[in-house]
Order: C-alpha cells, then sequence, then structure tokens
C-alpha cells in the first residue's frame, strides 16, 4: 500500500506535466503520438493517457491567444505558427517557398480523392499524360506512395496518399479532406491558391463518376516554367482546355 501511495506521489502531472509535453512538442520538430508522448516518463512518472489527453487540451487552449497552436495531425500532435502568422514568420528565410503546378496539383488531387488510382486512370480524368516528373516529385515529397497494382495485364501501380500528405496538410485522416461539394466554387478557391484562372469546374469531373477534385497548394513559378515546357508540355494542358505552357511541374 505504501508503495502504490508513493508511485502516486511520483506522477508527474497538472501544470508540470504540461510544460514537459509543450517542451518535448517544441524539441520534436515533428509530431508526436501519444505513445511516444508517454514515453517520456518512466514507469513511476507516467501519467494515466487520460491525463495526458487533459493536459494536451489544456495547452491547445493556452495556446488560443499565442502566435503558435497546437494541431493534431495524422502523425500526432505538433506545436506549429499560425496559419495566419505565416506571412511575416516566412521572411526569416530568404529562399522563396517551393511552388507547384496546376498539373501537379490536379494530379495529387486525383490520388487523394480516388486512390487506389493508377497513372493511366489519372491520365483518363485529365485528357492529357501525366509527366513522370509530376509522379517522381511527388514520391520525393512523400506524398505519395505505391500501394498495390492493378491486376490487369501490364499490372499497373496504384497510387495513394501517406501519412506525410496527411501531416503537410494539417489532416489527421483522409475523411478530414474538404469534400467536393465544398470546393465546387473555383473562383473562391483559386485566390487561395495564387492559381491562373481555371476552366470551368465540369471540366475536372470524369465523365462516367462525375467527379471534381482539386488540392491545396500553390502555382508553379512562372521563372521556371520556360525550362520545363519543351519536356513536359502534354502535362501542362488542362482538362478541356488548350496546352498551357506555364503548367509544368516543378520538382
Amino acid at each position: 500500500m505504501t508503495d502504490k501511495n508513493e508511485m502516486t506521489q511520483s506522477m508527474i502531472k497538472g501544470q508540470q506535466l504540461q510544460q514537459i509535453l509543450e517542451a518535448a512538442l517544441l524539441a520534436a520538430g515533428q509530431p508526436l503520438s501519444p505513445v511516444q508522448l508517454a514515453a517520456l516518463f518512466s514507469d513511476e512518472e507516467r501519467p494515466p493517457t487520460g491525463e495526458i489527453s487533459r493536459a494536451l487540451e489544456q495547452l491547445r487552449v493556452d495556446c488560443a491567444e499565442r502566435g503558435i497552436e497546437l494541431r493534431k495531425v495524422a502523425s500526432g500532435y505538433r506545436l506549429q505558427v499560425k496559419q495566419e502568422l505565416n506571412e511575416w514568420v516566412s521572411r526569416l528565410w530568404k529562399e522563396r517557398p517551393q511552388r507547384y503546378s496546376r498539373a501537379l496539383l490536379e494530379t495529387m488531387a486525383l490520388i487523394a480523392y480516388r486512390q487506389p488510382i493508377t497513372r493511366g486512370e489519372i491520365e483518363s480524368v485529365r485528357g492529357v499524360s501525366v509527366s513522370t516528373n509530376i509522379i517522381r516529385t511527388l514520391q520525393e515529397r512523400e506524398w505519395i506512395r505505391v500501394v498495390g497494382h492493378r491486376d490487369v495485364p501490364g499490372k499497373p501501380a496504384l497510387f495513394g496518399t501517406t501519412r506525410t500528405f496527411l501531416d503537410s496538410f494539417n489532416l489527421q485522416n483522409l475523411d478530414d479532406l474538404p469534400t467536393l461539394a465544398e470546393i465546387r466554387d473555383m473562383e473562391n478557391l483559386e485566390p487561395e491558391l495564387q492559381l491562373d484562372p481555371a476552366p470551368p469546374a465540369a471540366d475536372l469531373r470524369e465523365p462516367e463518376h462525375g467527379a471534381q477534385t482539386q488540392a491545396p497548394g500553390e502555382d508553379t513559378d512562372p521563372a521556371t516554367d520556360a525550362a520545363d515546357d519543351d519536356e513536359d508540355r502534354d502535362s501542362t494542358e488542362q482538362p478541356g482546355a488548350a496546352a498551357d505552357s506555364g503548367d509544368n511541374a516543378q520538382q
């Protein structure tokens, strides 16, 4: 009985628990799962799972008036700069953030919403060939992976999204993706993505399924488009529109 009381007294909780979790999340630089957070403590110190969850919730509330926020993503919890403050924080780095072409974003959206999907099926929906550079870029970013092969002649690879993709877009799971109805209004979506004028929403629908897709991101840097234009011109065509040499994928 004495040993149990001593263990209870040595258990870390309250304000100290919250400070430890905050420090760990700041130091980690990546999301930490509840299991990883619990592993910070010895057997005698470790609080119950419910206590850790309450401390995380309190930390989330405490961050409401601060410049950072606690977000739960697919890999766990992480502390990050609030999105509305990115404009100023990004000035700490001189290099420009990587920008992505419309062709790459459309490909990423099709994989996210219709996975598992083959390259040929993506090309069927978009109406143009998919540049190898686009697939390579998405794989190098660890946003997509091969999840199997279609049981048809040639055994084409089936692509699906990864946990890193979910983390990158502040998603816990695929159910958190915007519904197609929510992103149907392209005019409202484009200012957020900083894209060129898009084709009519109907052009992004697959004839058989009538689905429209769009993923979050940015368009490609005009300065880099010309260099890639000759190599991947076909991959830059918008569905139902003439080829646009400004939509090549940037690796």
